[in-house]
């Protein structure tokens, strides 16, 4: 018996065990009636282009990308980014034309979390960001939010890179000593690192810090964070990362099908995986 095609997708990144793209998006597939399936697959950054020429040649639907390799995307002239992309500084996401030479970068992030704001009724025009990081994730938030006309403040290890992603986009940048200063007096605080993903990672500032009337947007969503915990414990509104990570995932799969993405079915995918994650624990 013949089995009929189907299409891959996939996920790169290193660290990659973690990610619940692959339960969302195959989720997705199978609502739209799609014979499709979505793996991840652990690539480390010297072997991105090899990995996105392999999956060209193999006839590939579309990849995602996630850590370290979002920034390192934009080094391969394999790749043509969107102006969007070029804009943010970081590719998540690959959709490949009929020539097999035909490989497109663009970047669903900062539309992820803008949406994802919006969902938990965040006014984001005229507020004061604190958004700590400055990777290709903090890049692609730094960038959409300033279009959506917030102010918009950098704090990061590097105090380099704050001042450079800050300068993209009329911000400040700052090094990590000073959010003490920085968090009483923000709007909406941003967590833009992967601190937080691992039980145990130390808190990034002391949680008392945050009041009521703030908003705490921690984009870690494999996990119900101390920092979340800090935000409802000071009466701040806590936004979790789930919700950027399906409207990140619904616009990457609407690129490569050029479907309306069921948001509603990608969230219960995600919100089910992280229930069986927590009891497995």
């Amino acid at each position: 018996m013949l089995l009929a095609f189907m299409k891959i997708f996939g996920i790169f990144g290193d660290p990659i065990e973690h990610s619940f793209s692959p339960a969302m998006q195959n989720a997705a597939l199978r609502a739209l009636g799609i014979a499709a399936c979505y793996h991840a697959f652990r690539v480390p950054p010297e072997k991105l282009e090899d990995a996105v020429l392999g999956a060209a040649a193999m006839g590939f639907g579309g990849l995602n990308l996630t850590i370290p390799l979002k920034e390192k995307a934009l080094e391969l002239e394999i790749l043509q980014p969107d102006d969007l992309a070029r804009a943010i500084g970081a590719v998540n996401t690959i959709s490949f034309g009929r020539d097999d030479r035909s490989i497109a970068g663009h970047n669903t992030d900062g539309a992820g979390a803008l949406l994802a704001l919006k969902d938990a009724g965040v006014r984001v025009k005229r507020s004061k960001v604190l958004l700590i990081g400055a990777g290709g994730a903090a890049r692609a938030i730094a960038y959409t939010l300033q279009q959506e006309g917030a102010e918009i403040f950098i704090a990061n290890r590097s105090i380099q890179k704050a001042q450079q992603l800050a300068a993209c986009v009329g911000g400040l940048g700052f090094g990590l000593g000073e959010l003490r200063r920085l968090v009483p007096g923000m709007d909406i605080v941003i967590n833009a690192t992967s601190l937080g993903m691992r039980e145990g990672d130390p808190r990034l500032f002391d949680g008392r810090l945050l009041h009521s009337g703030q908003t705490v947007f921690d984009i870690v969503y494999n996990r119900d964070t101390e920092l979340l915990a800090d935000a409802r414990s000071a009466g701040a509104g806590a936004v979790d990362g789930v919700m950027m990570l399906v409207y990140q995932g619904a616009k990457a799969l609407e690129i490569w099908t050029g479907q309306k993405a069921p948001v509603d079915v990608m969230e219960r995918a995600v919100r089910a995986g992280l229930a069986t994650s927590q009891a497995e624990k």
